[in-house]
């Protein structure tokens, strides 16, 4: 069945958002003319990619703070960028943004959606928020928020991301008519605030024409995505420390933890535990640390070791002093506040033999 027009079905949405929007650090007060800062736009959508507003305005702040222009960060060191982050997660979002930073830096911002599209970590949405937040595009931007509003709104049936082209063709009209700016950021609203996962129908400014609540079928649509499956490990988290080092693996080029250090760690074999005090060696209760495809059960060690020893491939000793300094990641941030804690001397503990075996050129056993 043909859909209503855009720009007369989504007629209340503007006016809503002008009463109800947040205040939040990135968003223009006048939504009417380009963003006086398109680099805070590019900012805090790479911020918000899968990370929740309240966890983002804090680091939004310190990193507009510390690299206030894409120039400024296109010459900050990697280490410093990535220590802007830390704990924020999803870390190749950091290493995208001071890319496409250095982009516009050297060459100015794009002039049209294929530009932005070609910025390092801008896929079709962020391009496409961007271009519309920022410099008053009609350029459709469907985040999960959008796509959920629209699919309880039209009454979709299956996944909503797969009628995308078909959504941003009937949006358009509507980004033409009621602003760009105001429109786009008006969908994330009310997909933040009203039309979650759990809905608030009562306070929805587009009640009286949403498809789902009229047939009953809001709790139905869109339907639940598919989770792949996650891998459940065991491992021992280990800070190894000789004359005031600590042994670390630096950062990877590539991959989830590129730019971030951290601790060594081991798979938990069972029989592992020598079952008596180790001396040198402190423990503290562990956790679960989850990731997307995987949960880790971590048992967070601190081991002394008399002198120093040479360090295997791919790992490094680095001074007591700099420690506070490098990015890290939650998991291995957590075990380096740890270290400034007491601790306690585990009754069942891990042969320091097995432990450091791995870590030593050659996988010698320590003396």
């Amino acid at each position: 069945m043909p859909w209503f027009p855009a720009p007369e079905f989504l007629a209340p949405l503007a006016p809503w958002f002008d009463r109800s929007r947040r205040d939040l650090p990135w968003r223009a007060a006048d939504l009417d003319a380009p963003h006086p800062d398109p680099y805070a736009v590019l900012v805090s959508e790479l911020m918000l990619q899968q990370t929740q507003v309240a966890t983002v305005i804090p680091y939004f702040r310190r990193w507009m703070a510390a690299f206030p222009t894409p120039a400024a960060l296109a010459m900050a060191e990697e280490d410093a960028v990535h220590k802007a982050w830390e704990g924020l997660g999803y870390y190749r979002r950091a290493r995208f943004l001071k890319a496409a930073a250095g982009a516009v830096a050297a060459e100015g911002w794009p002039a049209d959606l294929g530009g932005l599209a070609e910025l390092p970590g801008l896929g079709p949405y962020t391009a496409a928020a961007v271009g519309a937040i920022a410099f008053q595009w009609s350029t459709p931007a469907l985040d999960g928020n959008a796509f959920r509003v629209l699919a309880r709104l039209l009454e979709l049936d299956g996944d909503p991301k797969a009628r995308a082209a078909d959504l941003r063709a009937w949006l358009t009209p509507a980004l033409a008519a009621q602003g760009p700016s105001r429109l786009t950021q008006a969908l994330m609203e009310l997909g933040a605030t009203v039309c979650a996962p759990q809905p608030a129908c009562d306070r929805c400014p587009l009640v009286d024409r949403c498809g789902a609540r009229a047939a009953g079928r809001v709790a139905e649509i869109p339907p639940p995505t598919r989770r792949a499956q996650v891998r459940s490990v065991e491992l021992w988290l280990l800070a190894v420390e000789a004359e005031d080092r600590f042994l670390l693996h630096p950062p990877a080029v590539r991959g989830l933890l590129a730019g971030l250090w951290r601790w060594p760690s081991l798979e938990v074999a069972p029989g592992a535990a020598a079952g008596r005090p180790v001396p040198g060696l402190r423990a503290w209760p562990g956790w679960t640390q989850i990731y997307t495809h995987r949960r880790e059960g971590v048992n967070p060690l601190h081991l002394q070791v008399a002198g120093g020893f040479q360090e295997a491939s791919g790992l490094r000793w680095m001074p007591r002093t700099g420690l506070a300094a490098l990015p890290m990641g939650k998991r291995d941030q957590r075990l380096r506040d740890l270290l400034q804690t007491p601790g306690e001397v585990p009754l069942e503990a891990p042969d320091p033999q097995v432990l450091l075996a791995p870590f030593r050129a050659g996988g010698a056993p320590s003396a």
